[in-house]
Formats: structure tokens, C-alpha cells, sequence
């Protein structure tokens, strides 16, 4: 029995440890996106035609080669924990189909190995990740398996930490590529970066479900008001996070230069007269459109929205009514809400200065994690109550590293 609660103490130290390394590396990729250095490092999946791992530490001081590829090889290292995570949490039972989807990996990547030179990046990039996964599948542990639904949320992490590494290349790859008047690499970057906070409060889950407070017994159900606003104030902030997003990667961030005025007014003018003041009148080289205008109000208003409704929540649970873990993390949630705005506007007033944009990234994603995971709590008595069904094993066949 001892050895079994020590085992599970240091698979919920390691969920932990997955976690924050993801949200390292969400920082990174903000960082990235706040630079403009997507692009530093051109090729994928090598690095200046080198293996990633062999980069020449001269080639990492030019340009902005130092974060982008920084940005890579944390990826690697996300995957990697992800995939010994999801060994774990499967217990004995997962090594089969690790070595399932190991083999399929790389019999795909062999065989696109022979479609051409063009491809022989994607196919030995495959291969590569098929052979860690093989790796992870040959460990012999004799842990049981985690209880509840936590295998079948390991697997959905280990499906999505390679859908993310598939887009993260397909953004450097088909970065020219355009489609009605969009460049691919923009529209894979956004899915990105949404899918990358999606990934975050999933693992967040995973730890979350191996804590004492979510076994603990006598969860006092909330109050119907606050029952209701939690959800709706919790969609408040993925929507502003979707447009924050779709700003950063439209570089619509600096499309208004001043806060809380915009233009100097409440709500800016956004006719062709207008628009054209507006960049005569820029001292640096953007040229602004009304769609970035727009897009960047959205976004102010949404603000006020979600900081409203958290703010509400937390005012809602001051009383002894509300049980006491609940409380602490609803104030916390509000309390991250105010450093976001203040982020937000610091972010214009310091012309989107990359450390400033950064930190507002991951406070954004520490909101977004806590929101989702204080209305799951609120819900769920239990860790089999949500995400019963895992998908399936072989579905996680594409890539654990990403741009």
C-alpha cells in the first residue's frame, strides 16, 4: 500500500512537472509571436539543415534564432514527458498500444520517405518520434494502472501534443503558401496557439484530478447564481483569448496605439478617411486596417466583459457558504483577471513590448486553465464524471515536437 501511494504521489509530481513545462513553453511561443521570429529558423523539421539537436551554438546568436529554436527543442521536450506521462497514467496496459502506434509511425515515415526529397523532412521526422514513442513502449514497469478516466485523458494529451508539433511545422513549411489572400502559415500559427492553451488546461486536468481536493468528500454545491455566472464568465475568457490570438497573428496588437482612448476617442472612426489619418499620422512603419481597428476594440471590450463577470463570481463567493477551496480559487481567478488587463494595457502603452506581450500570454493561460478548471470542480464529484472516453490510441500518430 505504501509503495502504491508513493507511486501515485510522484505520478501527480510529475503531471505537475508536465504542466509547467508546458506553459514554459507557451511563453516561449508567445515571446516568438511578440518578436516577429517565426520565421528565424526556415526549415523544419532541421534547423538550417541541421539535426535541431546540432545546431552550431554560432547560428543561435543571429536574428531571433536563439528563441525560435529554443521554442523547438522545449516542444521535444513537452512531447517526450507527455508520452511517458500517458505510459504511466495507462499503467501495463499501454505498452501495447504504444508499440502499435510506434510501428505505425514509423512505417509511416518510411513510406513517405520514398514519396521525394520534398518530403524527406516530414519522414524522418516521423520516424524520429516513432522511435521515442518505441522507447516508451519497452520500459517495463509494473505501476497500475491510474484510476478513473486519467489513461483515457493521457491519450488525449498524447494525441494532441502531436497534432500540435504537426502544425507548429506546417507553419514554418507553408508560411508563403496563401489562400484567398491568407497565408497558410498564419492560419496554421493561429490554430497553434489556440490549440496550444487548449493543451495546457487539459494537462492542467490531469493533475488536477490526482489531487486531495478533488477526492475530498462534502463539495457544497454552489449557489444557483454563481452556479451560472461561473460557466459564463469561464466562456468569457477562452473567447478572449481566441481574440487576443487572432490579434497577435493579424499584428493587430498595436492597430490602436492609445488606452483607454482609441484614437483619441471612445470608439475610433474606421472610414477610408479616417484609416488613411491614421497611418499618415503613425510614427512607425505598420499600416493599420479598419478590420485590425476592430478586431483590437473587440478585444478591449471583451475585457471589460470577462473582467466583470470573474470579478462577480469572486464578489459572489466572500461568504462561508462557499466551500473553502472554491473561494481561495475564485479570488485567485479574479485576481489574475485584474493583472491580465493591466497586462493588456501596459502592453500599448510600452508599444507591445515582447517581455510585457509575453507575460500576458501565460497570465492568459493561467486564467483560461483556472476558469475551466474551477467550473469542471464545481461539476464533477469525481474524476470519472468527465471525458469518459479516450480516443483512439492510433490517432496520435503525427509528430510530438512542433516549431
Amino acid at each position: 500500500m505504501a509503495s502504491s501511494a508513493t507511486s501515485q504521489r510522484w505520478l501527480f509530481r510529475f503531471s505537475l512537472l508536465t504542466a509547467a513545462c508546458t506553459l514554459v513553453l507557451i511563453c516561449i511561443g508567445g515571446l516568438v509571436t511578440s518578436k516577429g521570429v517565426g520565421m528565424a529558423v526556415p526549415d523544419w523539421p532541421t534547423s538550417y539543415g541541421y539535426n535541431m539537436f546540432a545546431l552550431p551554438l554560432s547560428t543561435w546568436l543571429t536574428g531571433g534564432v536563439f528563441d525560435e529554436h529554443t521554442h523547438r527543442l522545449v516542444a521535444t521536450v513537452v512531447g517526450t514527458l507527455v508520452v511517458v506521462l500517458t505510459r504511466w497514467l495507462g499503467g501495463r496496459e499501454s505498452r501495447r498500444w504504444l508499440a502499435a502506434v510506434a510501428v505505425a509511425e514509423l512505417l509511416a515515415g518510411f513510406l513517405i520517405l520514398r514519396l521525394g526529397p520534398d518530403w524527406k523532412g516530414a519522414g524522418y521526422f516521423l520516424m524520429g518520434i516513432g522511435g521515442v514513442v518505441l522507447l516508451a513502449s519497452m520500459v517495463w514497469a509494473r505501476n497500475e494502472t491510474a484510476p478513473g478516466n486519467l489513461p483515457a485523458l493521457g491519450w488525449w494529451a498524447f494525441a494532441l501534443v502531436q497534432i500540435q508539433g504537426l502544425l507548429g511545422g506546417l507553419r514554418v513549411v507553408l508560411d508563403k503558401e496563401v489562400i484567398s489572400g491568407t497565408t497558410l502559415g498564419t492560419v496554421f500559427g493561429l490554430i497553434h496557439g489556440c490549440l496550444g492553451q487548449a493543451f495546457f488546461v487539459l494537462l492542467c486536468f490531469v493533475a488536477l484530478q490526482q489531487s486531495a481536493w478533488w477526492h475530498r468528500s462534502g463539495i457544497r454545491p454552489l449557489p444557483r447564481a454563481l452556479g451560472l455566472l461561473l460557466p459564463l464568465a469561464t466562456v468569457a475568457v477562452i473567447g478572449q483569448l481566441l481574440l487576443g490570438a487572432s490579434m497577435r497573428h493579424q499584428h493587430a496588437g498595436l492597430a490602436i496605439h492609445d488606452f483607454p482612448t482609441a484614437y483619441g476617442s471612445l470608439w475610433p472612426a474606421t472610414d477610408s478617411a479616417s484609416i488613411e489619418r491614421y497611418n499618415q499620422a503613425r510614427t512607425d512603419e505598420m499600416t493599420v486596417t479598419a478590420f485590425q481597428i476592430f478586431l483590437q476594440m473587440f478585444h478591449r471590450l471583451g475585457a471589460v466583459v470577462a473582467v466583470v463577470l470573474v470579478w462577480t463570481c469572486a464578489w459572489q463567493a466572500r461568504t462561508d457558504a462557499i466551500e473553502t477551496g472554491m473561494r481561495r480559487g475564485l479570488f485567485l481567478w479574479a485576481g489574475l483577471l485584474g493583472l491580465q488587463f493591466a497586462l493588456g494595457a501596459a502592453t500599448i502603452w510600452t508599444a507591445k513590448a515582447a517581455d510585457v506581450a509575453t507575460a500576458h500570454v501565460a497570465i492568459g493561460a493561467l486564467s483560461l486553465a483556472t476558469g475551466v478548471l474551477l467550473t469542471l470542480r464545481s461539476r464533477c464529484g469525481k474524476a470519472s464524471d468527465v471525458f469518459a472516453s479516450p480516443p483512439s490510441p492510433a490517432s496520435g500518430s503525427i509528430a510530438v515536437s512542433g516549431r
